[in-house]
């Protein structure tokens, strides 16, 4: 998917891009490149599958979702790396407020770095692992979205990043295909950390024959307060 396709592929969906979107895209994809030969960002550096694998990857939750994407709504996103998908969403709806955590210095390095070059506003940069965010007062349950992309299975998942969701909030899942399995396994998880899964959406990326699974888990009660547990228990005890 070249950037031209990119453009016209979200046209489809109407999300019509302006040229300081446009330019906001090539920007980070060159930024992207620049900053990965420093700094294990990404083992994805050609132009075209970046623009497929990450940008349009990160942008499908408004084809499904998009009333979620209010103006002003909050954005957390767990494990964001460089920056996917709550940077490619925020290009497209610049309205939202985003928050981004990642344990890792380089890479908030990268992204703040990033977030000037692209002149966003209302992101904000969290250095810590997403257990000791998810208790503290500032963050936990303040959120009305929360994405995570790749980070981990749907149980671990789930306990990284409910904590942060506000009651009647939603919890946004990117995964690979088929993701029936994990889903089933991570039951317990979801409910006893107050989530119910409120849709799952199959997709194919265009252009390609890459699956995707969109897990869209709504917040139904408060998150009980042992959790999320201390930072690696819950990867090596997942609630089941």
């Amino acid at each position: 998917m070249n950037p031209e396709q990119f453009v016209q592929e979200l046209s489809k969906r109407n999300f019509k891009l302006n040229e300081k979107q446009i330019n906001q895209f090539k920007q980070y994809f060159t930024s992207l490149i620049e900053a990965n030969q420093h700094v294990n960002l990404t083992r994805i550096t050609e132009e075209n599958d970046v623009y497929l694998k990450h940008f349009f990857d990160s942008v499908t939750p408004l084809f499904m979702f998009d009333e979620l994407f209010k103006s002003g709504s909050e954005l957390c996103d767990v494990g964001a790396g460089a920056g996917f998908p709550s940077i490619p969403l925020k290009i497209i709806k610049p309205e939202i407020k985003v928050t981004i955590v990642d344990s890792l210095g380089k890479r908030l390095t990268f992204l703040q770095e990033l977030v000037d070059k692209l002149n966003l506003k209302d992101v904000t940069l969290v250095h810590g692992r997403a257990e000791d965010v998810g208790q503290n007062k500032q963050y936990r349950e303040q959120f009305d979205l929360v994405t995570a992309r790749a980070v981990a299975n749907m149980a671990v998942l789930s306990e990284y990043c409910l904590p942060l969701v506000k009651k009647d909030g939603n919890f946004i899942a990117l995964k690979g295909p088929k993701a029936d399995d994990e889903l089933k396994d991570s039951q317990k998880a979801i409910t006893t950390l107050g989530g119910k899964v409120s849709e799952v959406e199959g997709l194919q990326l265009p252009y390609s024959e890459e699956e995707r699974t969109l897990i869209l888990v709504q917040k139904v009660k408060m998150t009980p307060k042992k959790y999320p547990r201390q930072a690696g228990t819950p990867h090596r005890k997942p609630i089941h």
